[in-house]
């Protein structure tokens, strides 16, 4: 017996909401170019040594900015995830809170990018939440899933 999934109306607001998240990458990536430019740390190195950050205040706003991205890149699987699955049963709040976590990843990366790692906590806190928010969307949705076909491996 086969499952059929429907798409409810208001699923292109997760489509939205997952293409925010490749333009706040896209928006990061271009950030790094700059600090990396604007520090002189040169490819293939990932960050600037401890070294070179003792003695440049730009390699530390680099290396800042560059975790800023990273971070977000590790947690974007889950994002993308929870996003796409969650909002087939709950898009509206689904998308409210992908909206959260994506304005929190801008906050959190301009704050980041000063130079000072202390100040990304402003953003990391709402964007946590979010997220924890996202995994529940996504549970209740498989959930759901796995409840239409009465619970059967």
């Amino acid at each position: 017996m086969a499952l059929v999934l429907t798409v409810p109306p208001t699923y292109g607001y997760v489509g939205i909401s997952a293409f925010g998240a490749i333009l706040v990458t896209t928006w990061q990536m271009i950030l790094v170019s700059a600090a990396r430019k604007n520090s002189g740390i040169k490819y293939p190195q990932l960050y600037a040594e401890k070294a070179e950050v003792a003695a440049s205040r730009k390699a530390q706003i680099f290396n800042c900015t560059q975790r800023a991205h990273a971070n977000t890149l590790e947690t974007l699987p889950t994002f993308m995830f929870c996003t796409l699955v969650g909002g087939l049963k709950h898009p509206r709040t689904t998308s409210i809170l992908a909206g959260v976590w994506l304005f929190s990843r801008v906050i959190y990366t301009l704050g980041y990018a000063t130079g000072e790692p202390s100040k990304r906590a402003r953003g990391a806190y709402p964007g946590s939440l979010a997220l924890l928010g996202l995994l529940g969307t996504a549970g209740l949705a498989l959930f759901d899933l796995v409840q239409r076909n009465n619970f059967k491996f």
